[in-house]
């Protein structure tokens, strides 16, 4: 996994959504205490900033060192580089022990993960009863129809073959993956339950945000550039159809699965 993102850590960090104080309230209100926090995962710490207002303490963890050295530094996040596979005895020397987490959070990221050995070790550091997972993705940024049509295209065909398979997970809305929780209260199911993150963003937001995917690494890799001149042609005309040259709201979808234990 973390070989994916080494190369493109700062477009990461410029490039990719913030996610809506709705989701970390929602939550927040299906986890009964809020002393500490695990964002696995983390990267440059797009989820983790979020969570110190709610939380009295978060551990944040990456397999890249790379990424986390744009994280944000904040008085209550404590950042660790870890690698891709720890024992359960690890994780209790090196991040937390047994019983003592309320929450372990994943943004955009479960879909790489060992998820046997990934559950064995949340069940074993989350708070019994009521200790909560709570894992999110985001699929294809909307803009509107034009720009939809071309975003559409070159994501459906020209950057598919570049695609590691545990990406279809994502374009699945998190619907088919495992996830041997209970639902927390209040809650018929685990999801995915449904929120959206906007921020405007102008056509070199854009680009940064594809730059960012692993797909247009592995691409580049092989010696293709998705990101030609007529793919940036096509983009720029629907970016620019009506006369509006400028920045633009883009919605993200997300998709959030929770569950306790």
């Amino acid at each position: 996994m973390s070989d994916l993102f080494i190369k493109q850590s700062k477009q990461y960090a410029e490039g990719r959504p913030c996610y809506p104080k709705e989701l970390f309230e929602y939550i927040a209100s299906k986890t009964p205490c809020h002393d500490l926090a695990w964002d696995v995962g983390t990267g440059n710490g797009q989820a983790a900033r979020s969570l110190p207002k709610i939380f009295k303490n978060v551990i944040a963890t990456d397999t890249s060192q790379k990424q986390l050295e744009f994280a944000p530094k904040l008085p209550n996040i404590r950042y660790e580089h870890t690698p891709p596979v720890m024992s359960i005895a690890e994780v209790e020397q090196k991040l937390t022990p047994k019983s003592s987490v309320d929450l372990v959070t994943v943004a955009q990221a479960i879909h790489w993960f060992d998820l046997p050995n990934f559950y064995q070790q949340v069940k074993h550091v989350l708070k019994k009863p009521n200790g909560v997972l709570a894992a999110w993705c985001y699929t294809v940024p909307r803009v509107n129809s034009i720009v939809d049509t071309v975003f559409d295209r070159f994501y459906t065909i020209d950057s598919d073959p570049y695609w590691e398979p545990p990406r279809k997970m994502v374009d699945d809305k998190y619907e088919s993956i495992d996830f041997p929780f209970e639902p927390v209260d209040g809650e018929e199911n685990t999801g995915p339950f449904e929120f959206v993150t906007e921020q405007l963003m102008d056509l070199d937001g854009i680009f940064t945000y594809i730059r960012s995917w692993s797909g247009y690494h592995t691409a580049k890799g092989r010696g293709v550039e998705l990101l030609s001149d007529h793919v940036i042609e096509a983009f720029k005309q629907a970016w620019n159809e009506g006369g509006d040259h400028g920045q633009k709201a883009v919605k993200f979808p997300v998709y959030l699965r929770i569950g306790k234990v």
